[in-house]
């Protein structure tokens, strides 16, 4: 819509035709639980401004459809029998309603400038947010999105956030806040996001903030595409998505992975096979190394990064390479480990002082067996 200047008239007549006939909430969440993720995000309302849940504040919504019912319901009720996390995506900005003051984005699809009322917006948004906090059981999180559409204004844009934020807390005191705004945490934000980064990189280029001390989430694409397009069959491999996985953990971040569902309401294929194969080696012994961890002190660019586990004093050293070189010097003293192990076969690993040098450790990976090809774990048992 925003990059073709498709008008909001012409946009709006896919919602006659939109019919996810097989969707169906508990394979969604059982998929995504079973790929070891412990919270689900889902799109309520995106930046074209169709509602996913029967909202009251517009007839612009899904109930008024071919397919007439709400999905919000159905995969909120479904998280909250499954036991998996609730997050809800929404939007601050539409390129549809006049009401909305247009920033840098959604300038061709017909709207009305003379129409904008920030006042009339806000308070739909305020009326939609109260529905989602008070008719759906428990949020874990709001994510918002769309700040940035006025981050060229001359004249700062007021977003009302404070007002925002209280009142989503004041509906559910533990909901998280986060906000896809690439800046540093505001005050009232509980989560802080990197797009399509893991934290403190910004090859991207959206997310050159500084790092804050709140939860961090990396939200990245399984292909290319944010939503569903048929020609993007450009997956990122298995192996590339466990290796993602294992740099945001390595800064202490979440990984959020986006998936694109097809039109009939069905996940892609290739999709679910990624999301399978990263649920295998979640519940194999690798899991340790990301579940309940923090970031480590090991890091050594993208090929070797390290999770550290407080309570059993583990730093879990991750090589992220197709091959493995016969040692591997790190920046650990070695009166400081008791014994290092391969976390996956439990082989024992020698090491030693690295010679005139203060706080290096060598350890001998010559004989050393990998069964899976992502991520070579070493598990480093420290006094």
């Amino acid at each position: 819509m925003q990059n073709d200047d498709i008008h909001r008239d012409e946009y709006a007549k896919a919602a006659n035709a939109f019919y996810p006939h097989d969707f169906n909430a508990k394979s969604w969440v059982a998929a995504i639980k079973d790929a070891g993720a412990r919270y689900l995000c889902f799109t309520t309302r995106h930046h074209d401004g169709f509602s996913m849940w029967n909202t009251q504040q517009s007839p612009y919504n899904i109930m008024h459809t071919p397919y007439g019912r709400d999905i919000v319901k159905q995969i909120a009720d479904e998280c909250h029998r499954q036991g998996v996390g609730l997050h809800l995506y929404y939007s601050l900005i539409d390129w549809t309603r006049d009401d909305y003051p247009t920033g840098f984005t959604g300038l061709h699809t017909g709207k009305c400038p003379e129409k904008a009322s920030w006042n009339s917006y806000f308070h739909f948004m305020k009326a939609q947010l109260t529905e989602l906090l008070t008719q759906y059981g428990k949020v874990d999180c709001i994510w918002l999105d769309g700040w940035w559409d006025h981050e060229r204004d001359s004249i700062p844009f007021n977003w009302q956030l404070k007002e925002l934020y209280e009142l989503i807390h004041q509906l559910q005191p533990a909901c998280l806040i986060g906000n896809n705004h690439h800046q540093t945490p505001f005050e009232g934000e509980d989560i802080q996001m990197f797009e399509r980064d893991v934290p403190g990189e910004n090859k991207a280029g959206l997310s050159g903030q500084s790092i804050s001390m709140l939860p961090l989430e990396t939200c990245e694409t399984m292909n290319g595409m944010w939503g569903y397009r048929v020609k993007d069959q450009n997956y990122k491999s298995t192996s590339e998505l466990i290796r993602l996985l294992v740099r945001s953990s390595a800064k202490g971040a979440n990984l959020l992975l986006n998936i694109g569902p097809q039109p009939d309401g069905n996940l892609p294929a290739l999709s679910l096979d990624r999301l399978q194969g990263m649920g295998k080696w979640l519940r194999g012994k690798a899991g340790q190394s990301i579940y309940g961890t923090t970031a480590g002190w090991v890091q050594m660019g993208d090929s070797i990064v390290s999770t550290y586990r407080k309570d059993s004093r583990t730093l879990y050293v991750h090589l992220l390479s197709d091959s493995i070189a016969s040692s591997v010097v790190l920046p650990i003293a070695t009166s400081s480990i008791k014994h290092v192990k391969a976390l996956e076969t439990g082989q024992r690993i020698a090491f030693r002082k690295e010679k005139q040098t203060k706080n290096q450790t060598r350890l001998f990976l010559t004989n050393i067996s990998v069964n899976a090809p992502a991520d070579c774990i070493l598990e480093i048992q420290m006094r």
